[in-house]
């Protein structure tokens, strides 16, 4: 009868947990539903086309360089929230929230300002990862606000956050497309042989920077890396 008992108390107490939209305790991930707190200190949003078919698309430099972050940082997108895998990580003393917004390109500004919101990170504080056509392949520019260039994903975040632009950005260079090549089709192009071979030095250059930005603040991450040759 005892036993019963038991039983009939831990059902009302998972129906409760349902009921009020908290998970299980012997089977919640223990990074879903994280309370924001004081010391989320970045959001890092790398932008892309959600899905395989896209996934090695010149337009996704930023899916793959936050990648590369988070297995750095010891950690994997494994949850969703607000339309993006989203994952924690730690550097130095920091707090990160690293996101991968999983709308099109041309919608991430609604992921982007659900997630400032929920962490409560200050707009100068977020930190957007994208391609960049004026930039020759390889090269990266750092820079503290600005617009969107015509970056349909940047153009989206700016829309959502109310035309503020007050937020560093990390432009990855793709080069222009060759010949008469729309820029369409050139986006949504996997890179050439040769840009793939030279795609991790690249990557490891931007995961690197934005680490010193993180750390060392935007003017010593922009002196450091802003210094390669490019055409914008």
């Amino acid at each position: 009868m005892k036993d019963r008992q038991s039983a009939l108390d831990r059902l009302a107490e998972l129906f409760e947990r349902v009921r009020s939209g908290q998970p299980s305790a012997s089977r919640a991930d223990p990074n879903v539903g994280v309370a924001p707190t004081p010391e989320a200190t970045h959001l890092i949003v790398g932008l892309g086309n959600p899905g395989r078919d896209y996934a090695h698309h010149r337009h996704n430099i930023g899916f793959l360089l936050i990648d590369r972050l988070a297995a750095q940082l010891g950690t994997e997108f494994r949850r969703l929230q607000a339309k993006a895998f989203v994952t924690d990580a730690r550097h130095a003393d920091k707090r990160l929230i690293l996101a991968k917004p999983q709308t099109y390109m041309n919608e991430s500004g609604q992921v982007v300002s659900t997630l400032l919101k929920f962490y409560k990170v200050p707009i100068e504080n977020l930190i957007v990862i994208y391609d960049d056509m004026d930039l020759p392949f390889g090269a990266l520019r750092i820079r503290p606000k600005g617009g969107s260039s015509g970056q349909k994903g940047m153009r989206s975040i700016i829309e959502r956050l109310g035309g503020l632009e007050n937020f560093p950005r990390l432009r990855l260079g793709i080069g222009r497309p060759p010949g008469r090549m729309a820029a369409e089709d050139f986006l949504l192009q996997d890179f050439s042989s040769s840009e793939r071979a030279d795609l991790e030095p690249v990557l490891e250059n931007g995961i690197q920077a934005l680490l010193i930005l993180i750390t060392e603040g935007l003017e010593t991450a922009m002196n450091r890396y802003n210094s390669s040759p490019s055409a914008g």
